[in-house]
């Protein structure tokens, strides 16, 4: 017992030497110049339309002017934290006293005597170490504040700068944590539950003990009653308030998006800049796009086995804007992202063969045969090119236009070997795959491992008439006192004619057609697009590419062990790139490709190449740069005349004229 005292005794001494120092201060010692507070802020960063979509911090604090700060929050925490507050200078002698009576009474440290401004200088300049030096120090920084500051000011700093739980800091991070809301939304029986926490946020959380708070909270608002802050009626109608919470665990918004942003950020400043600057970060990133791309991939892999990712990347064609990222199902279970690690693309790789082989002269009406062909490659192996399904061979010939609507492998290496395995490589780098292509004859197959996000750079590319772009993440980033610290300006350059671009676009818009092997998506986007499957060997990878004039995404599904989707491309992948577009663009008026002027559109036979007649059973509309478009028309589809034919008059029958040389053939017959 002698021992307790004897602390007690000690607990009291300090204290009361504290009061003479402060009574010394008042009456003529003189005080240094206050130093600047280093507080940290959190981060914030936004998509492209301001709005809000996660935070950065070592202490989340989002500091707010005064004038966002409702009076019933300041009323409410003077009532409970320090109600001489505007009367006293600082240090409250009737405060200690109290203290120090409550403290005999009880035996021990009950209750301190520290006003807000004492809490404030703690809080900003020393630690919480309990010494008689710290305690002199906090009473000379406290007169000093009280000296710089008005009552108000000093008030919105502490409120800015205090600890209310759950990792909020200050009074505008605490109001979204637990109602969801800015601090300046506030309601009165609201302001009351915050200003209840600081005492002591882990026993006071209203997530664990709800009724605790709320007795806490009504003693708060009697408080701010008794001392005419608020009318009787006012806290007996606040009291009868029930505690509603925001939800405890509220997830992530584009948690992939943000690990790359950050990574990106450590790159160019340093980490507890990042971390405690109050930076603002604007994104690339569209919010309603990113939560259309998670619905679409959430929606088409529900039912699928639990283990099956996805991966969905979506780019403005003309900025470079990423304006949807989604790097798996779930980051909570996995933060490997999907959407910028590589994986085999396969026949998605086709368009950029097409590309080079248009840019070397080659037409969309160009004929290529597909049928059996070997090639002998290093190492003294044969390969040798087929297509899915169980006739690995057509045995006719396609036009380039057909053969990348049905995706027919045999004719892409073929054209490959034609051109040369170089030109489609550079084509593909030139385009945005900055990955290292070897000059492989299977390469338009997707044999060589690439990224979503490379994919849907260089589709962009086609959809952006020849101009590639690159990839943004961040727009700009911006201090606290409003500098503009980096700011990325979309960067373009011509890496392919305009011309060929469109012809390239309107070949994959084939594919969304009846008979192109992306046909099924039409029924849920209706608007201009062009697109691309992929399926790799045995159903390992499933992917599917595209654009509109307006974006560019791709999407990969697959498992990351490898074991087959056994679903081709245009089946899972298809889906889910056709359903985000729909929901993205839902508001956006229609748009179609631009055609270049020097674009012609004639219908061909799809059996020889040529002009399309009445008498063609398999015409397709293809474009041309003008002089390259057929002259010839066809004629091996004109049927034989009978020498007896009707004529417009169904019940008159002449003989008709035949050309002699059909004449001389005919006698052959006989």
């Amino acid at each position: 017992m002698r021992k307790h005292l004897q602390k007690d005794n000690h607990n009291f001494l300090m204290l009361g030497a504290i009061f003479i120092l402060t009574i010394l201060v008042v009456f003529g010692c003189g005080l240094e110049q206050l130093p600047k507070p280093q507080v940290p802020q959190t981060t914030v960063l936004l998509d492209s339309e301001g709005k809000e979509i996660d935070t950065l911090f070592k202490e989340n604090r989002i500091v707010v002017s005064g004038t966002k700060i409702p009076d019933s929050l300041r009323k409410a925490v003077v009532a409970i934290e320090d109600e001489r507050f505007y009367s006293h200078f600082g240090i409250d002698p009737i405060g200690i006293v109290r203290a120090i009576y409550k403290d005999i009474l009880a035996g021990k440290i009950v209750e301190g005597g520290s006003t807000i401004t004492q809490q404030l200088a703690k809080n900003l300049y020393l630690t919480h170490k309990k010494t008689l030096t710290r305690k002199a120090k906090e009473a000379f920084l406290t007169l000093q504040l009280e000296r710089t500051y008005t009552k108000d000011e000093i008030l919105d700093m502490y409120l800015n700068q205090i600890y209310f739980g759950q990792g909020a800091y200050g009074v505008e991070v605490a109001s979204r944590r637990y109602f969801d809301k800015s601090v300046s939304e506030l309601k009165l029986w609201e302001s009351a539950m915050l200003a209840a926490l600081p005492r002591a946020p882990s026993y006071y959380n209203p997530y664990k003990r709800l009724d605790v708070v709320k007795k806490r909270r009504d003693l708060v608002l009697s408080k701010m009653a008794k001392l005419g802050g608020i009318s009787e009626d006012d806290m007996i109608l606040a009291q009868k308030q029930p505690l509603e919470l925001a939800p405890e665990n509220k997830q992530q918004q584009a948690p992939y998006f943000i690990k790359e942003v950050v990574q990106i950020l450590k790159e160019k400043f340093p980490e507890e800049f990042i971390y405690q600057g109050g930076l603002k970060i604007y994104t690339s990133l569209d919010l309603e796009m990113q939560h259309a791309a998670e619905k679409a991939v959430q929606e088409v892999l529900r039912g699928q086995d639990p283990e099956l990712e996805a991966a969905l990347v979506a780019i403005d064609v003309e900025t470079g804007y990423i304006k949807a990222l989604v790097g798996g199902r779930d980051y909570r279970k996995s933060q490997f992202n999907r959407a910028i690690n590589p994986r085999q693309p396969g026949s998605a790789m086709k368009p950029f063969l097409y590309a080079a082989a248009i840019a070397q002269g080659y037409t969309e009406a160009s004929l290529i045969k597909c049928e059996p062909v070997e090639y002998q490659v290093p190492g003294g192996e044969t390969y040798k090119p087929g297509d899915y399904g169980d006739t690995p061979y057509h045995y006719r010939n396609f036009t380039l236009k057909e053969a990348l609507k049905i995706s027919d492998n045999v004719v892409a290496v073929r054209l490959n070997s034609i051109l040369g395995p170089e030109a489609m490589a550079e084509t593909a780098n030139n385009m945005g795959i900055d990955t290292n292509l070897p000059p492989y004859l299977s390469l338009p197959l997707g044999t060589i491992e690439v990224s979503p996000l490379q994919i849907t750079t260089a589709y962009a590319t086609i959809a952006n008439q020849g101009l590639r772009i690159k990839p943004i993440y961040i727009t700009k980033v911006v201090d606290r006192n409003g500098q503009v610290l980096l700011e990325n300006i979309p960067e373009q350059e011509i890496v392919l004619d305009k011309s060929t671009a469109y012809i390239v676009t309107d070949m994959m818009q084939s594919v969304l057609k009846p008979g192109g092997t992306g046909s099924n998506l039409r029924q849920y986007l209706n608007r201009p697009a062009a697109g691309k499957t992929g399926t790799t060997n045995e159903f390992r990878e499933a992917w599917f590419a595209g654009f509109t004039p307006e974006i560019s995404a791709a999407v990969y599904v697959g498992f990351d062990d490898r074991r087959p989707v056994w679903l081709p491309g245009g089946s899972i992948a298809g889906p889910i790139w056709a359903q985000f577009l729909a929901e993205a663009l839902r508001d956006t008026a229609l748009t179609k490709f631009t055609v270049p002027e020097n674009i012609v559109k004639v219908s061909i036979c799809l059996d020889t190449g040529l002009r399309a007649t009445a008498d063609c059973p398999r015409v397709m509309e293809m474009s041309f740069i003008e002089g390259t478009e057929p002259t010839e028309w066809d004629t091996s589809h004109k049927p034989e005349l009978n020498w007896k034919e009707e004529t417009q008059d169904p019940g008159k029958q002449t003989e008709p004229t035949v050309p002699w040389d059909n004449f001389l053939d005919r006698l052959m017959d006989f």
